[in-house]
């Protein structure tokens, strides 16, 4: 499996198009189409249902090169693996095939999870799905839906039926009840269509994810992981551009009146290299955190918690500090730096947010149970299961 080889033409058609994306806000169709033809929507799905068998670290590897090309395609495409992992893990059965055409690309997926009432809090839906005679009626309103009307398949979360938990459902696109609350407009992704959606929808037990009140593992073992990683790349991938983009500007712009480059001065030097160490420091964190969930390990969870934490806060950091050492070329498009700013400011309030993150992690290393809320209230078991989370 080449996958720079299947990679590097996305790319190409994903950059070609970004800054018209952003500008118009309108979702990066030519590179969706790109990604659904080149087999990498099938990154991490086995083998056997025609996926290319890939880990964590060709995800980050993938990722991280669509951000540095075009974030909202990046988004787009992460958050259709994180929605494929959980059906890989579960398939519904209800869906037959549905993996194959997650592989192959016919099928691009995407996760429901968030919604007002629970917030980042993502692994807590507060909607409830219902019994019915010959089926389950769910009624849900996420507040941010990646690629929202253009996905073929939703994978959403809600509460079980008359039993405490998450239960996860994999709806298809053309389900009566579906609808998109307004149009994604937003300061960074603005190509991703990461709009609030209703769900209000008559299903079966056959579109469901495993077992009911399965959904909050399956989302701990087979969404966080991947999402937490593929995050984190999206945000080491603007770094990268940015870092780039900063370095050809001050090697490129010229003080006529000393001759010489702006990357002449001191200063600019200093700041250029606290971004590039600081690159650096987050992509081998990254690094660490991919092999790690490729061969767990006991202290896989933290890494899981810390890599999308270190890598959002260091993006903010990059691309602030890339705005300044470039100036007012920064800030008329040409040189793209604004719209990786934008782009890296979208990561640290994404679910979990940093702030989440945090928290998480500093109970881990103090020994406290990561969900310390009541299970009525939240649908999750208790604390120490939590940890196992890769």
């Amino acid at each position: 499996m080449d996958v720079v080889e299947l990679l590097d033409p996305v790319v190409e058609i994903a950059r070609k198009h970004a800054h018209d994306v952003d500008a118009a806000g309108r979702f990066p169709e030519e590179a969706v189409a790109a990604l659904r033809s080149s087999g990498l929507l099938g990154l991490t799905l086995p083998t056997e249902v025609g996926g290319l068998g890939g880990g964590p670290r060709e995800l980050v590897l993938v990722a991280g090169a669509l951000a540095g090309a075009c974030g909202s395609t990046a988004m787009i495409y992460l958050m259709h693996v994180s929605a494929a992992m959980p059906v890989a893990a579960a398939p519904p059965t209800g869906m037959p095939g549905l993996l194959e055409n997650l592989a192959s690309g016919r099928t691009l997926a995407s996760l429901a999870f968030s919604e007002a009432g629970s917030r980042s809090h993502f692994w807590a839906p507060v909607s409830r799905a219902t019994t019915r005679p010959g089926g389950i009626q769910i009624f849900a309103k996420k507040s941010w839906v990646t690629s929202a009307g253009h996905a073929d398949v939703y994978v959403l979360s809600t509460g079980t039926p008359d039993a405490e938990g998450v239960d996860l459902f994999a709806i298809p696109a053309g389900t009566t009840g579906l609808s998109i609350d307004r149009p994604w407009k937003g300061m960074g992704f603005r190509g991703n269509s990461s709009s609030p959606m209703t769900v209000d929808v008559d299903t079966t037990e056959g579109f469901r994810l495993g077992a009911a009140g399965g959904g909050f593992d399956l989302m701990m073992g087979h969404v966080l992981p991947w999402f937490n990683l593929g995050n984190s790349a999206v945000s080491i991938g603007l770094s990268r551009a940015a870092v780039d983009a900063a370095v050809r500007h001050t090697m490129g712009a010229r003080l006529e009146h000393l001759d010489e480059s702006l990357s002449s001065l001191p200063t600019i030097r200093a700041q250029l290299a606290k971004m590039s160490i600081d690159l650096a420091n987050a992509s081998a964190y990254l690094d660490v955190a991919a092999g790690k969930v490729a061969a767990p390990e006991e202290d896989t969870p933290l890494f899981v918690l810390g890599s999308k934490a270190s890598s959002n806060d260091a993006a903010l950091r990059v691309t602030d500090v890339a705005m300044r050492v470039c100036g007012g070329a920064a800030f008329s498009e040409h040189l793209q730096i604004d719209r990786y700013f934008r782009d890296a400011r979208a990561g640290h309030v994404m679910a979990p947010t940093s702030d989440v993150l945090y928290e998480f992690y500093g109970r881990a290393i103090t020994g406290r149970p990561l969900f310390d809320v009541p299970k009525a209230a939240s649908g999750a078991p208790q604390a120490e299961q939590a940890g196992a989370a890769a």
